[in-house]
């Protein structure tokens, strides 16, 4: 290794220590976080990306969760082709210029061309709509709500980023029909509230829920909200997930017309909904620290990890015992515990290790622990320690995991918070945004205003945009008036720069 000394080729084949610090380098400190933490790899095609069993396992207890959630609102799973017509696709006007830039072609089959190019799909409402214009003819074909769990594609973009922007995601899209608006507009919320639950309550991040402004909504669609994250080290907002209200646009489109009860002719109102493993990589920006990932308790994959600590003239097999017993009494509670007996590493290299990977509880037991029937549990998010009696080690563990799931939100929650400014001119507005905040302004509600927003902002940085209008509206005084135009504000609504 030219230039480089002995220390620096140990550091990098064990590939322990992160080389950035969050605070001073974030982006080449989460580039390093996901590498190093094992959750992904790099793939010879840009923007691509392997997800690694520690990721896969991740979106897995997600993936349990929201399943089951939605079997109960009937909600049934299918599988629709990747592949989509130029001519279905081009269908609907706004919905294809939306995604065109980034749409994937397949012009050859083998050496010979094709003759009609045909699409991946970017997201499935085009693929989907024909055939529910085919099994929809009556009021007694409705509902039809479906959801498939796949991978889309979205071509082009610069500086692909894992997780957060990548070719190639994994997704569940939810595409259901009704045959009233007030259905549709109740499941929108229904839904958006389990994407709430799924970064508040697993991800342990903080999120608004609110409405997208007419120029962020889904193309093509009615409305959409959406749940919106925040990363107070680059100051950018991150769109969490979103629930569309299509209303009958695609219906007239499809041609998905039904007969109510009264034998008249009606269209259907429908809904798409969607969240990716982009949740994982806010989980990874929000909570990772300079010694690597720091997982929330409820989506680990190994929530505690027993490593042995044995000396020299120690009893060696009473410690490994006394860790495979720890894992065994923890398994069967329930909790997610291995053992890393590997006798080729030591215990600080294995310290290391599981506390880049994240793991929230490890549990250290050497000689003297042996002796007084303890161990000692070491917490990832605030490195506190304690030694804890192995008589009632598995009520204390699932407390302390409680514990770290409510305190990880809980430190969020604050950090966001302490980002959030509220601002009522132009001239606060500028300066907030400068400060790397997340703003809450008084708007008119007007495209030609969030246009001009977008282009008086515009700089390295990027421009910021509005991120939502929070469902929970602060009050808004008679005579309030827009921060960017000086009109009579509507509403209060969020802006920043975002991802």
């Amino acid at each position: 290794m030219a230039g480089g000394g002995k220390k620096k080729e140990v550091k990098k084949e064990t590939g322990l220590g992160l080389s950035f610090k969050k605070e001073d380098n974030f982006g080449e400190w989460y580039s390093e976080v996901v590498v190093n933490g094992e959750m992904i790899d790099y793939y010879d095609i840009s923007g691509c990306y392997i997800l690694r069993p520690w990721t896969m396992s991740i979106w897995e207890i997600m993936q349990t969760f929201f399943d089951a959630e939605i079997k109960k609102m009937r909600i049934k799973n299918c599988y629709f082709p990747l592949f989509v017509s130029s001519s279905v696709l081009e269908k609907e006007k706004d919905h294809v210029e939306g995604f065109a830039p980034e749409v994937a072609w397949v012009t050859k089959s083998g050496k010979s061309d094709l003759e009609i190019p045909i699409a991946i799909r970017p997201t499935s409402e085009t693929v989907m709509y024909p055939y529910f214009s085919k099994w929809i003819r009556g009021h007694r074909d409705l509902p039809l709500k479906l959801n498939q769990w796949c991978n889309v594609v979205r071509w082009e973009f610069s500086n692909p980023t894992p997780f957060i922007r990548s070719r190639e995601f994994l997704w569940q899209e939810g595409h259901t029909a009704f045959a009233s608006k007030a259905e549709a507009d109740e499941e929108v919320l229904q839904i958006l509230e389990l994407y709430r639950c799924i970064y508040e309550e697993f991800l342990a991040i903080p999120v608004i829920k609110g409405k997208k402004s007419e120029m962020e909504k889904f193309a093509g669609g009615l409305y959409t909200t959406s749940v919106e994250a925040f990363i107070p080290n680059t100051g950018r907002g991150i769109q969490g997930a979103t629930s569309h209200c299509l209303g009958q646009n695609f219906a007239k489109m499809f041609e998905i017309n039904f007969e109510n009860e009264k034998g008249e002719k009606g269209m259907v109102w429908q809904n798409s909904w969607a969240y990716s493993t982009r949740t994982i990589g806010v989980m990874v920006m929000v909570h990772g620290d300079d010694k690597g990932l720091v997982l929330p308790p409820k989506v680990a994959s190994v929530q505690v990890i027993v490593v042995p600590v044995p000396y020299k003239d120690a009893d060696t097999q009473g410690i490994f015992d006394a860790c495979a017993d720890s894992v065994d009494a923890l398994s069967k509670a329930g909790i997610r515990a291995e053992a890393d007996f590997r006798e080729n590493y030591s215990p600080g290299w294995k310290y290391s290790h599981w506390e880049m990977k994240g793991v929230p509880l490890r549990i250290e037991i050497g000689p003297k622990d042996l002796e007084k029937n303890q161990v000692r549990v070491a917490r990832r998010d605030n490195g506190a320690k304690v030694d804890i009696s192995r008589a009632n080690l598995v009520e204390q563990l699932k407390n302390m995991l409680d514990n770290v799931q409510q305190s990880l939100f809980n430190t969020a929650k604050q950090k966001r918070d302490a980002c959030i400014q509220v601002v009522k001119t132009w001239d606060e507005f500028r300066e907030a945004l400068s400060q790397k905040k997340m703003i809450l302004a008084p708007w008119c509600d007007e495209e030609d205003v969030e246009k001009d927003v977008k282009e008086r902002t515009k700089g390295e940085m990027g421009a910021a945009k509005s991120l939502c209008s929070p469902f929970d509206q602060p009050e808004l005084p008679e005579g309030t008036k827009c921060f960017a135009s000086g009109k009579p504000a509507k509403r209060w609504t969020y802006w920043g720069r975002s991802y």
